[in-house]
């Protein structure tokens, strides 16, 4: 297949079969360049990993399924250098196209399979979420994007950036594809009952713009029409981004714990910002982590609280539409921390988020998130297929 983005790896071809009949046959998926493919070497985005790594044994089991469901994978797509960041842009392989924001960045780090989606190279796609790498993306490049929840879908063969947050998950033009994708994926799929209670995180939209949040408001309105009531809430009294550091450095300490060894034996050449936050993971202490431990803690039994009895949170996916590739990297950075003060909450408190394209700015996506409850993946599914099928 002609990849006229750069969404696709450039430095080899992996392209599988589906391994039987199933619900997805006749669909073609690529997935991001963590997922393992036997005999392929997994590159991470990193041309220092690709080249201090073996062929993988096994293909990844997430991969497998939807190959068994009669799906068929033409590539592996594009990520941010080990997956480390959330813009799209790679120092050493480029930055795949975002079609529905001309000049913009596609979002990290599952940037090739959001920009493969929305560019209608393939049905759908696989990524990974750490601290937004489905969700921002998803965001940027108007599609659906799910970051499941945590720990529900195996991991296995799949790189991994910060074991404690990572998550599987994938994009789709619609939400009815976004369903079936699921019913494949996820363990033990039911079909849930609908949701009626919708909650408006109000300190989450007050992290936007004036008119960030003046475009998003029919979406929300769009979406109250599917529940038989809603109610405005606030997740914490200082604002989410109060958890963001605690996010921050939990991730940070895990980041250095699974890769420092090798960072340390390989000394990687690591692009503009990748570079410095890899240090940065290097200065967390046990003190810090002990305290973060305890924010995590809280903000889990918090989000428990609130979403039981199947309630369903409205939040921004991030705080505007996707910068310009041409965007500086301090204020790329300064965009990063803002969305992570949105995007830790799903991370801390384990549950799955959904973007649903739904909005506009400045003739560029602006993504609407819904939250549910750990477990709560189908209802997200659900309401994907409802509100924008």
């Amino acid at each position: 297949m002609t990849d006229h983005l750069g969404a696709f790896i450039k430095h080899d071809a992996v392209a599988l079969a589906a391994t039987a009949p199933g619900p997805l046959s006749g669909l073609s998926f690529a997935a991001k360049d963590l997922f393992d493919i036997a005999g392929h070497t997994t590159g991470a985005g990193s041309p220092d990993w690709l080249a201090s790594h073996d062929p993988a044994a096994a293909t990844a089991s997430s991969v497998a399924r939807l190959l068994a469901a009669g799906a068929h994978m033409v590539a592996k797509t594009q990520t941010d250098e080990m997956a480390f960041s959330i813009t799209g842009q790679n120092a050493h392989y480029g930055t795949p196209v975002n079609v529905n924001a001309a000049g913009r960045i596609p979002g990290g780090s599952s940037s090739g399979s959001a920009a493969a989606v929305a560019g209608e190279l393939v049905d759908f796609a696989l990524g990974s979420d750490t601290g937004g790498s489905v969700r921002m993306p998803a965001g940027f490049c108007g599609v659906h994007g799910i970051r499941t929840t945590q720990d529900r879908i195996p991991v296995d063969g799949v790189h991994p950036l910060a074991p404690c947050f990572d998550t599987i998950g994938w994009f789709a033009r619609g939400g009815d594809l976004m369903r079936q994708v699921g019913r494949v994926l996820l363990p033990d799929y039911a079909e849930p009952p609908a949701a009626t209670r919708m909650l408006v995180a109000r300190d989450c939209f007050e992290l936007l713009s004036n008119d960030a949040a003046a475009a998003l408001a029919h979406a929300v309105d769009q979406v109250a029409a599917h529940f038989s009531s809603r109610e405005d809430v606030r997740l914490v009294a200082d604002g989410p981004s109060t958890w963001m550091p605690h996010f921050r450095t939990l991730q940070m300490a895990d980041i250095w714990r699974t890769h420092g060894p090798w960072i340390e034996q390989i000394k990687p050449k690591f692009g503009p910002g990748v570079a410095e936050r890899f240090a940065m993971c290097a200065t967390m202490t046990p003190d810090a982590v002990t305290a973060s431990r305890l924010v995590r803690d809280s903000v889990r039994q918090r989000m428990a609280d609130l979403l039981a009895g199947n309630g369903v949170l409205c939040l921004p996916t991030a705080p505007g539409i996707a910068p310009l590739c041409l965007t500086p990297e301090a204020e790329l950075d300064d965009f990063r921390w803002r969305s992570m003060g949105l995007t830790c909450v799903a991370g801390l408190s384990g549950c799955p988020q959904i973007n649903l394209p739904l909005a506009s700015l400045d003739g560029c996506p602006l993504g609407l998130g819904l939250m549910a409850a750990p477990g709560g993946d189908e209802v997200l599914l659900q309401l994907a297929a409802a509100i924008a099928p």
